[in-house]
């Protein structure tokens, strides 16, 4: 799987809202000021290529839907995260976010409330 660029993934964002849309649809759920129809189409052309979306013919149109689930890329960027930066590390990651971005008490409690309900289960 290929990373995508912030338009790319603005995009992918709706139609993993929407579920499938025209490039129109799409435009509409962007926000203002909003790109251009040909600019939101080439980008849809580039992520067609990708293999990210795949489409319908209907006449002159076609209606978009995304090939790879939101849960795909979540789990893609996650291990380019934790490989690129905390050198496959979940405890360096965990680590950064709770020093670095002053991580509240009642998230910490849940993520430890999490890791306990992980850890029985596998018992």
């Amino acid at each position: 799987m290929k990373e995508l660029t912030k338009a790319e993934e603005q995009i992918m964002q709706i139609l993993w809202d929407l579920g499938q849309g025209f490039v129109k649809e799409i435009i509409a759920e962007m926000d203002s000021p909003k790109p251009a129809y040909s600019t939101v189409s080439t980008i849809v052309r580039i992520l067609v290529k990708k293999e990210f979306i795949g489409y319908k013919v209907y006449g002159n149109t076609h209606q978009y839907y995304p090939l790879i689930s939101k849960e795909e890329y979540k789990k893609f960027e996650t291990e380019r995260l934790l490989n690129g930066y905390f050198d496959n590390s979940v405890e360096s990651l965990v680590s950064f976010f709770v020093q670095k971005e002053d991580l509240k008490m009642k998230d910490a409690d849940k993520i430890i409330e999490l890791l306990e309900d992980i850890k029985s289960k596998k018992s």
